[in-house]
């Protein structure tokens, strides 16, 4: 536990439902159906089971939450949040040192992470901690499903 009343350790499958109710208590926090689902989660965990992390308080309710995981040659940070009233505490930070030792460990030298430019919040924390907004890359996304794929393939 921490000085300041949280614990921050790896993330595990029987998470989820905390994880859930963190995700729906913060204002604009945005969900994907299949991803975030709890099967999405735990297949995400299979795949990276030691990088992602949760934070709890002294009761064991999960206060923050940072999926991670790995290609083999970059990582990245996805669903970084932490409860309103536990901001400032540290507890961002102490997540994403513990991602990125647990990155370290498994050989991994760079990590990403996609924060929404209306994500004021996310990134002055972002900016704060040093991390570098890259101005020379576009982002793009392509939906797989079936009707994406055969219009791509027409």
């Amino acid at each position: 536990m921490d000085k300041r009343g949280f614990t921050v350790r790896t993330m595990t499958t029987e998470d989820y439902e905390g994880l859930y109710g963190l995700w729906m208590s913060i204002r604009g926090f945005a969900i994907r159906s299949i991803d975030d689902s709890q099967a999405g989660v735990e297949r995400f965990l299979r795949r990276n089971p030691s990088t992602s992390v949760v934070a709890e308080d002294e009761s064991g309710v999960i206060v923050g939450g940072i999926l991670c995981g790995h290609d083999g040659r970059r990582g990245c940070l996805y669903h970084v949040c932490v409860r309103e009233n536990w901001r400032r505490q540290g507890i961002g930070r102490a997540m994403v040192v513990h991602c990125m030792n647990a990155l370290r460990a498994e050989g991994i030298n760079k990590v990403s992470l996609i924060a929404f430019t209306v994500n004021d919040i996310g990134n002055a924390f972002w900016k704060e901690i040093g991390w570098t907004r890259r101005e020379d890359l576009n982002y793009y996304d392509f939906t797989l499903n079936e009707e994406n794929i055969t219009a791509f393939n027409q």
